[in-house]
């Protein structure tokens, strides 16, 4: 069975691919089945805008479509930058800018509880819907450390194994991530569906 994934990261790609492959499940590029969509992500949940761009790739493509949406939330900026972690500060903005800008914001503030959320969906031709949602908790480091991952990752700080998700080999990170959550969720919940077991 094919499905599109709703994003022009290549890197998702793989990592979809390395976990619902044993499914049999092929999961191909937008660019693959000739579907190239800017979508507006005016949701104002991580689980809203996913399912914005699963339905509009879903509809332009004929096929069932997988598109996630993510996120940092931290807690003293009243969980900003949230859904706008992409684009928070607004544009020209790059990835240090914008983990810089979340640092000046919690400057003298000891509470730094934060979480990354990552939500998942998947929409049907038929009109069925799956979706998926995993959270790492964590906090906002005091100064980036590591060079891995990218965004925010230099920043959010997982007591748990007492690095940086910047600091993991991307083993540890598949263990505690938001989207190694989402994932393993969303695997369970298609794997249901395919066999017909799915509530």
């Amino acid at each position: 069975m094919k499905f599109v994934l709703a994003s022009k990261n290549p890197h998702k790609i793989t990592e979809l691919q390395a976990i619902l492959g044993d499914l049999g499940v092929e999961v191909v590029l937008e660019s693959d089945v000739g579907v190239d969509l800017e979508v507006e992500e005016t949701g104002e949940t991580f689980e809203e805008n996913a399912a914005l761009k699963a339905t509009a790739v879903m509809k332009a493509s004929g096929l069932p479509a997988i598109a996630d949406d993510s996120g940092l939330c931290v807690d003293a900026l009243g969980g900003a930058p949230g859904v706008y972690s992409a684009r928070y500060g607004g544009e020209g903005l790059d990835d240090v800018d914008r983990y810089e800008l979340v640092l000046s914001g919690l400057r003298g503030q000891l509470d730094r509880r934060a979480k990354f959320v990552s939500a998942i969906c998947c929409a049907f031709p038929s009109g069925d819907v799956l979706t998926a949602r995993g959270e790492c908790p964590g906090s906002i480091a005091y100064a980036p450390q590591g060079e891995n991952g990218f965004g925010y990752d230099p920043v959010f700080f997982v007591p748990e194994l007492r690095k940086t998700y910047a600091q993991m080999t991307a083993e540890e990170k598949n263990q505690v991530s938001h989207r190694g959550k989402a994932l393993a969720k969303f695997k369970a919940e298609l794997e249901g569906y395919l066999n017909g077991t799915h509530q």
